[in-house]
């Protein structure tokens, strides 16, 4: 073949290779840079580049809003909602990961300039103060051409056009593969501009030990010396963007995010309360950089990312709200006349101790009361009476579910030594045997009646004779006492296997059924438990938001479906004592319940639910948060007490973690970030970690440790076993699926 053949040859097929190569990535388009008009799934867009993406959707939807939220990747957890309600408006979140405080002044630009705005609420992080404007050319870090006058169309749709082609590969692969539960940091849910953080706000949250165990980026946090050299320039684009808004007729908000101390503890003390200060000396601002929030793990997804509760809490310190809990110190309004030494004193919080925001308490489980006692779940009438007396002279108060959320979403105190009993399946005897003990001691409880079995005593109207159940007479006097509240244990969701005639497959519990799809599933699921709802509350004229899982089984994507529904608290079977914290509505989920049996004497009942107020339910980690200024007198020993503690109670690891590769420190970093040394732990004995820092004892600098993320579960795994989140602060490419355990505990029977 002669040279201009093979010339001509290479040409062709170099113009045909990247004639393909342009066709997927504009078929696929996936970083949303031609506004994803074939695929429409703009939430993998996002992921890969929100700046390009949010944009792109903005274009086709920006009638839909009026107003916007601005900053790096914390700003997720702002309400859309929230403001929605404070500002009468209509939000859209336009968080960007790893957003320096130029980024914001473009977009602002932007918006202004192109569309109708009536808010904007602007987060300013103290990483904002360390990267500004910073030069990169990955198609991860670049904004829209048309919010950069910097970047050409050309140039912009040319380097997308010819994008590597493993990500139009990985959206084509996600596309086929995806769940209705995505993994958490995964992607956004675009209406909101969110990150979708179902998984992880479904998840239980209980005392602290546990928690750790399940995230130990809170234990071994990894950290490194860093300065704030750009809060002057900073400032300067806050300044611009105040002044935009207030020629625009835009009302600015400006807002200082919390926080995580340990984060904090990278900066020198100097340097943050310089920064915050220069902050307010151009515009006034609501500071919720430090408070008490910021010392506890649980408030937190991971080192950078606050909870969606915290983000509530916000909003309600912004409007002036009485009506949910937050902590004294939470949110401070700052303007240039604060004195200086609020930026120093800020920087010193006071960690709130366990008894300030947790309680213990413990939730009895019962099934039938029958002087003829032949399985484990059912308890004489004596042994119960014996039992509630017990619990009385030991000072016990029977609470309800209602009571826990005032509680925990209120801050509403509780009796001393709270506890609650339960009842599964709706037996009468909870009527005639149960009720009249419960009504002598003053004892609440609740019943979780099967709606099925409402009011019958033979199977689904078969002739097959069950245990009597009580219905809507005997439903509605109990309620009316104050004292029994009747709730949910499914509609037809606790079927029994023996006397069902095989036309449909069978529902022992609430997890799907084999080769049910989900869509199916949350289907099933909404008309069960919308029907249970109806049935209980057309009885007893009480809202029904508790759910008893039968068999104490669930999953992840029940535990978000019933969510969805307004179900505000779960129970599983699993034994143990629930740690309740005030802001969390997350310790409210897959609740613990000890099941009691007619051989246990009320002296071993009482024995088995005791509540030591003597600080055994901290770990090491949350005894030098919560204890500042006071020195332990051995590390050692006590991490043999966490070590002998979690043999105790059954604690162990619920997923497998690995090192997450495009993450660092909370900034997106791509997929050439290399891993850093491993981290130490930064624990200073008797110092909260803002406390060690005001008290001189500065910190060399080290490397910085690799971020960890547990792998995905599908989404029928159990909810406290692996139910598959990403990483903290995680983004890329999605891991392996992990199928994670069902735990079963058991029914053994009693329907007979």
């Amino acid at each position: 073949m002669s040279s201009k053949k093979w010339v001509l040859v290479f040409l062709v097929t170099v113009f045909v290779l990247a004639a393909l190569l342009a066709g997927l990535n504009l078929a696929t388009d996936p970083f949303g840079a031609f506004g994803d008009r074939l695929l429409h799934w703009f939430s993998y867009d996002e992921t890969n580049n929100p700046r390009v993406a949010k944009l792109s959707y903005l274009e086709q939807h920006h009638g839909e809003y009026d107003s916007y939220i601005l900053g790096c990747s914390s700003t997720s957890s702002f309400p859309v909602d929230g403001f929605n309600e404070l500002y009468d408006a209509s939000f859209y979140n336009l968080i960007m990961y790893g957003a320096d405080m130029r980024d914001c002044e473009k977009i602002a630009d932007y918006l202004i300039g192109h569309y109708e705005v009536k808010n904007l609420v602007l987060n300013v992080y103290l990483d904002n103060g360390l990267e500004y404007d910073e030069e990169s050319d990955r198609l991860t870090k670049n904004l829209h051409y048309k919010e950069d006058p910097d970047t050409s169309a050309l140039s912009f749709y040319t380097r997308y056009l010819f994008a590597d082609p493993r990500y139009a590969l990985a959206k084509l692969k996600a596309l086929r593969t995806d769940t209705i539960l995505p993994q958490t940091f995964d992607v956004f849910d675009e209406q909101t501009g969110c990150y979708d953080k179902r998984v992880r706000d479904a998840e239980p949250i209980g005392a602290m030990d546990s928690y750790l165990e399940r995230y130990p980026v809170f234990t071994d946090y990894p950290h490194q010396s860093l300065s704030l050299p750009y809060t002057d320039a900073c400032m300067q684009s806050v300044a611009a963007i105040k002044a935009r808004c207030e020629a625009a007729g835009v009302n600015l908000v400006v807002v200082a995010g919390p926080v995580y101390a340990e984060y904090l503890q990278n900066y020198q003390a100097e340097d943050v309360a310089q920064f915050y200060q220069a902050l307010a000396a151009v515009t006034p601002y609501w500071d919720f950089s430090s408070s008490s929030v910021s010392c506890e793990p649980r408030y937190f997804y991971d080192g950078t990312h606050f909870r969606n509760n915290v983000g509530e809490m916000m909003c309600a310190r912004i409007a002036g709200r009485t009506d949910l809990w937050m902590p004294d110190d939470f949110g401070t309004y700052v303007t240039a006349d604060t004195p200086a030494s609020y930026f120093t004193d800020v920087l010193q919080p006071t960690a709130l101790t366990d008894s300030a925001i947790s309680t213990r308490v413990p939730i009895l489980m019962y099934h039938h009361l029958a002087e003829d006692v032949t399985n484990d779940e059912m308890v004489s009438p004596e042994q119960f009476e014996a039992q509630i007396r017990a619990l009385t002279e030991a000072g016990y108060a029977g609470i309800s579910f209602d009571e826990l959320q005032a509680y925990v979403l209120r801050g509403e105190p509780l009796p001393k030594k709270p506890v609650v009993i339960t009842f599964d399946d709706g037996y009468l005897s909870n009527y005639t045997l149960a009720y009249p003990i419960l009504q002598k001691y003053g004892m609440k409880a609740t019943i979780f009646s099967i709606g099925v079995s409402f009011g019958k005593d033979h199977y689904k109207d078969t002739d097959y004779a069950m245990t009597p159940h009580f219905g809507a007479a005997e439903a509605a006097e109990m309620a009316a006492s104050g004292l029994i509240s009747i709730q949910s244990h499914t509609y037809d969701m606790h079927q029994w296997p023996p006397y069902e005639d095989g036309s449909a497959a069978v529902r022992e519990n609430i997890l799907q059924l084999p080769g049910e799809s989900e869509e199916a599933y949350v289907e099933a699921l909404t008309a069960d438990f919308t029907r249970s709802r109806a049935q209980l509350e057309a009885a007893t004229g009480r809202p029904v938001d508790v759910l008893a899982y039968p068999a104490g089984q669930y999953s992840t994507l029940a535990q978000v479906t019933l969510q969805n529904l307004g179900v505000h608290v779960t129970l599983s079977t699993n034994p143990g004592i629930n740690t309740v914290v005030r802001g969390l509505p997350q310790t409210l989920t897959a609740m613990l319940r000890f099941g009691v049996t007619e051989d246990l004497s009320p002296e071993a009942l009482l024995e088995m639910i005791q509540i030591k107020n003597d600080g055994n339910s901290r770990s090491c980690f949350h005894h030098f948060l919560y204890l500042r200024c006071i020195l332990w007198f051995s590390v050692v020993s006590c991490k043999k007490k966490n070590q002998n503690r979690r043999k105790q109670y059954g604690l162990h690891k619920t997923a497998e973690w690995q090192r997450h590769p495009r993450r660092c420190h909370g900034r997106h970093r791509g997929p050439a970030c290399k891993p850093h040394r491993a981290g130490l732990p930064r624990y200073r004995p008797g110092l909260c970690p803002v406390a060690a820092r005001a008290a001189g004892q500065g910190h060399a600098a080290r490397g910085r440790g690799p971020r960890l993320a547990p792998v995905r579960a599908a989404a029928g795994a159990v909810a406290h076993g692996g139910n598959g989140r990403r990483g903290p602060a995680g983004h890329g490419p999605r891991h392996g699926l992990d199928p994670g355990h069902v735990h079963v505990h058991g029914h053994r029977g009693l329907r007979l």
